[in-house]
């Protein structure tokens, strides 16, 4: 019996250098159950739908979304069969990071002024020299 490999799949190193990642995070990936690339043997295959995903995944890391986030959003267009409960859950999970985001940035605005103050009084006693900010 044959397995029949569709012909827009893409091999393990093939999908890593296209997106930048290394084989240990598409491994850690396939083992979170968020990537499930056709196996041959040792081979590893990504189809579209997996290097979809990957994107998906890697867009929702880089802001800050937890793997537990980004799994609710993509089982919700398995079971979907569309887009809509997605796009809406992906827009609750952004509107959240968004806020938490805003705060942190909020309160690295605090603490970088308290700082510049800080190294102002030690520069007018002359315990610090100046530097360019």
């Amino acid at each position: 019996m044959t397995t029949q490999v569709p012909s827009d799949v893409m091999t393990i190193r093939q999908t890593c250098e296209a997106y930048g990642v290394t084989p240990r995070t598409l491994r850690f990936y396939e083992a979170k159950e968020l990537l499930t690339p056709i196996r041959i043997g040792t081979r590893r295959l990504f189809t579209r739908r997996d290097r979809a995903r990957l994107a998906l995944i890697l867009r929702g890391k880089r802001f800050g979304f937890s793997l537990e986030d980004i799994r609710q959003t993509l089982d919700l267009y398995d079971r979907d069969s569309g887009n809509t409960a997605q796009n809406r859950r992906a827009c609750e999970i952004a509107r959240e990071r968004l806020r938490v985001m805003e705060a942190q940035r909020a309160e690295l605005d605090v603490a970088i002024a308290e700082l510049k103050a800080e190294l102002a009084k030690a520069e007018a006693k002359g315990l610090a020299s100046p530097q360019a900010a």
